[in-house]
């Protein structure tokens, strides 16, 4: 609630609602859009090491096991999360899961292209990439076994395994509410 937000912020509540005059949706949106552009960078911060698409994408998967294995289950992605509690009842934070969610698909196709991926691949490349990390998220943090998210990476691996990445460029991505 707004008296927790307050109390960990330290602020007084008057300022609270001044600089968040929507309340607490707009304080989980503006969360939602800050994590949405942090965790749109993993994908390719993770792949920009590799010239095999099957590696890298393996390697996506196993350090979400290794990251989900060393907080307990606890580092889950924050977007999905609220997509999955919220979408269908507050509609303002529906929509900043939307953007976020395709920021990260516009961002992952336009990154798979520049490594030389062709772009109708490149976008069902990264939408099974993200779609699988999202539900081996789920299953890892309920099972509370990181195996779900290694298996996924494991058999996306295989499947990819000897398709050669050109070398990368930087690229951002582009995730708010405008988008």
């Amino acid at each position: 609630g707004m008296k927790d937000v307050v109390a960990a912020s330290g602020a007084p509540i008057g300022s609270i609602y001044h600089h968040f005059p929507g309340g607490k949706t707009q304080i989980a949106r503006e969360a939602l859009v800050a994590a949405g552009v942090a965790y749109g960078l993993l994908i390719p911060t993770l792949v920009a090491p590799h010239d095999d698409l099957g590696e890298a994408v393996e390697s996506v998967f196993a350090q979400a096991a290794t990251d989900m294995a060393e907080t307990g289950f606890a580092n889950m992605c924050p977007v999905g999360t609220v997509a999955a509690e919220v979408a269908d009842t507050v509609e303002e934070l529906r929509d900043a899961t939307a953007a976020v969610f395709t920021g990260w698909l516009d961002g992952g196709t336009a990154y798979f292209e520049s490594r030389g991926i062709p772009p109708t691949a490149a976008r069902d490349l990264t939408i099974t990439v993200v779609s699988a990390l999202e539900g081996a998220f789920i299953l890892a943090r309920s099972l509370r076994d990181a195996e779900p998210l290694r298996a996924v990476g494991r058999v996306l691996g295989a499947r990819y395994r000897g398709t050669t990445l050109t070398p990368g460029v930087s690229l951002t991505v582009n995730v708010g509410a405008d988008h």
